[in-house]
């Protein structure tokens, strides 16, 4: 029986060559299928990044107001702070903090007994003076008087009547009353207490009027005058605007600080405003009805004013005039016309000529949402057939 012979080398041999052959096959295979679907999705990428996404705004008119605005804090146009002139003790105590009193009212009365007897004592030695000088004045014709003892006795009695209208004033102001028409801002006496001459007891403020004054620099000098409308907003009262006007500015610039002042008047008696509250006020000088305005963002960072105009999918660079400015809007008084759409957001990435894709706003289209839960209430719907 014989039996076939095999040689070890040459199956080994042939082997090995048919594993290289299949592994050329299937890496070459393998290579080729990847290749071009790469070129594909890099194809897509360059597209994609291409268009820049941005944000849009459209030029309109719309009302603006050229105004300065600055802070300050209210102040009342007249405030005194009372004092007693004389001293003693406080017998009646007659108004308290946050009464309401007018220009000569009685605030506190004080013991006049020191006072009254000092009248009283000048007084007396001026009718003294005063019967004597009668005296010599008859006596002088009969020469039985100098002609200079009458004039001494002029004199003394002079001096008397004035230490008596002294005495009489003193007496006067043991009943402190009030020097301006206002409200009791702050009380520092009581019934009982001494008071000492020059002690202050009352701080009284007239808050029918109140004043804010700025302190603005001398660029606004030709723009405000006197008479100008002014808005308020109190930090102390949210969502209330208070209206007033400006009412005096001073006539010279300050060189240390290159600014003037500026005052408003507010009605105080009408409001809820009060000596004190810290106000932001804004000082209209000019308006204009019916303005071209965009929103600052849409404004360029780099010099120039200008803005990227968006037209066919491309933006381009356009120097513009600017005018007055109000809160978010600017006006645009060259380059631009009404309905151009403005880029506000995606500037940065933007250059003359770059290729952008406008993100729609969704609150500016509202049939956005409806469409979205339409989508939503129909799950056997495929999201792939949607392009």
């Amino acid at each position: 029986m014989s039996h076939p012979i095999f040689l070890p080398g040459r199956r080994i041999g042939l082997c090995a060559a048919a594993l290289l052959i299949s592994t050329s096959l299937l890496l070459g295979g393998c290579a080729a299928g990847p290749s071009a679907d790469a070129k594909a999705a890099e194809t897509k990428d360059e597209k994609k990044v291409d268009a820049v996404p941005v944000e849009v705004a459209v030029a309109s008119h719309r009302a603006v107001a050229a105004s300065y605005t600055g802070t300050a804090a209210l102040e009342p146009r007249a405030e005194s702070q009372v004092v007693a002139k004389t001293s003693g003790v406080a017998l009646a105590v007659l108004v308290e903090e946050g009464q309401r009193v007018t220009a000569g009212q009685p605030l506190v009365r004080l013991d006049p007994d020191r006072a009254r007897l000092a009248v009283a004592q000048s007084e007396a030695q001026m009718r003294k003076l005063e019967n004597n000088y009668q005296r010599a004045q008859k006596l002088v014709g009969q020469q039985m008087v100098s002609a200079s003892d009458v004039d001494q006795l002029r004199y003394d009695l002079e001096n008397m009547r004035a230490q008596y209208r002294l005495a009489t004033l003193e007496l006067s102001y043991t009943t402190v009353v009030a020097p301006i028409s206002g409200v009791i801002a702050s009380r520092s006496i009581k019934t009982g207490n001494f008071v000492q001459i020059n002690t202050p007891i009352f701080r009284i403020v007239d808050n029918s009027q109140l004043e804010a004054t700025l302190n603005v620099p001398e660029r606004e000098l030709a723009t405000l005058r006197a008479g100008q409308p002014v808005v308020l907003s109190a930090d102390a009262l949210p969502g209330k605007r208070f209206t007033g006007t400006v009412d005096r500015i001073a006539p010279v610039v300050d060189s240390g600080s290159g600014t003037f002042r500026v005052v408003s008047a507010f009605n105080g008696t009408e409001h809820a405003l009060q000596p004190g509250m810290f106000g932001r006020i804004r000082i209209d000088y000019d308006q204009r009805a019916d303005a071209l305005v965009v929103p600052r963002l849409a404004l360029l960072d780099d010099g120039e004013p200008a803005v990227f105009r968006v037209r066919e999918g491309k933006v381009a660079r356009v120097p513009v005039k600017l005018g007055y400015a109000e809160g978010p809007w600017v006006e645009i008084r060259d380059g631009l016309a009404a309905g151009d759409q403005i880029v506000t957001a995606g500037k940065v990435a933007l250059r003359d000529g770059t290729a952008v894709q406008v993100i729609a706003d969704p609150k500016a289209n509202p049939k956005a949402k409806p469409a979205a839960v339409t989508a939503a209430a129909k799950p056997a719907y495929k999201a792939g057939s949607q392009q």
